[in-house]
């Protein structure tokens, strides 16, 4: 329980922050536009906080929240719209696009279980190749003129509430009653923490990561479908030009998921992903310039790593 409210004094803080630099921070609008921006992050995070949960680690999803989206797109836009003419129905371009997830992670899961390569260099040499295929099938044009239904996650809200952060909460809910309660969602922790006790106790340990390989790659993909809705295309530099795969691992890690696999929750990993977005929209609303955002964010991950574990103590540690 200690770990799971370690960034509290951090998010209070930042809201008071937010209240002194500027006076529209505590509206419902600004506290909207926060949940929307940073559902399409929250998604993905959930994604690499499973993998990470398992002792692997997944730099390839911000390759695949990039591409897959960017396929579907490209079958389904017209080609005045930089489409390939295919016209597809926008349900379709979808299935196309939870498609892309899975093979991304299929592939990556069976080079690292079943060829036992490094993990790293694998979903590394994967990034590049995503970020290569990305840009090249649309020759680096933005996709643009893209269908309602398509946009839908994260575009449309009912009223103040956006659709995008109403699927981001029933994703973080789902898969943190998953963990704690499914004996699959127990042999993840078990696989990260221990493999050789999880083979012995009779868990399937390949089989386990390689589901949540795969589980990690289609969350991606449905961030990025929410991310192409948001911004109403689909550019070039969405995923790997953003570098955003740096946000997904700073949310998972300042939330109390642990590198080494075994230890963390999504009650953890969505404090990470809030503060995230608590930070960014001070720093807009507070008309930062984008030279020193980077910066600024950086400092800020650092203070909330060391505060969390002032308060948490012990619980908070990772092992030497």
């Amino acid at each position: 329980m200690l770990r799971e409210v370690t960034l509290l004094p951090v998010l209070v803080l930042l809201i008071v922050v937010g209240s002194v630099a500027n006076p529209a921070f505590l509206t419902l609008s600004n506290f909207a536009g926060i949940g929307q921006q940073s559902s399409a992050l929250g998604v993905t995070v959930v994604g690499e906080s499973l993998i990470l949960l398992i002792g692997g680690m997944d730099l390839s999803l911000m390759g695949t929240y990039g591409l897959a989206p960017m396929v579907a797109a490209w079958l389904i836009v017209p080609v005045s719209a930089y489409g390939n003419g295919a016209d597809l129905s926008p349900y379709v371009g979808i299935l196309v696009l939870l498609a892309v997830g899975v093979a991304v992670g299929m592939v990556n899961a069976l080079l690292i279980v079943k060829g036992r390569l490094n993990g790293f260099i694998v979903t590394l040499g994967m990034t590049i190749v995503l970020a290569g295929l990305q840009n090249g099938i649309v020759k680096a044009q933005s996709l643009f003129n893209l269908p309602y239904a398509f946009s839908y996650l994260g575009l449309v809200s009912y009223g103040e509430l956006p659709v995008s952060l109403i699927v981001a909460v029933v994703i973080f809910v789902a898969t943190g009653l998953f963990l704690r309660y499914h004996r699959t969602g127990r042999a993840i922790y078990a696989v990260g923490g221990n493999p050789a006790a999880a083979r012995a106790a009779g868990i399937n340990v390949d089989r386990v990561k390689i589901g949540v390989y795969v589980a990690g790659s289609v969350l991606a993909a449905v961030g990025g479908l929410m991310e192409a809705g948001r911004v109403s295309a689909v550019t070039g530099q969405q995923g790997y030009g953003e570098g955003i795969i740096f946000s997904v691992f700073a949310a998972a890690v300042i939330g109390g998921v642990s590198l080494k696999g075994g230890r963390g929750n999504m009650v953890g990993a969505a404090s990470g992903v809030i503060l995230l977005g608590i930070v960014q929209d001070i720093l807009d609303l507070a008309n930062v310039s984008d030279y020193w955002i980077e910066a600024v964010n950086g400092a800020v991950i650092l203070f909330a790593l060391v505060l969390a574990r002032v308060v948490g103590g012990e619980s908070t540690a990772e092992e030497g």
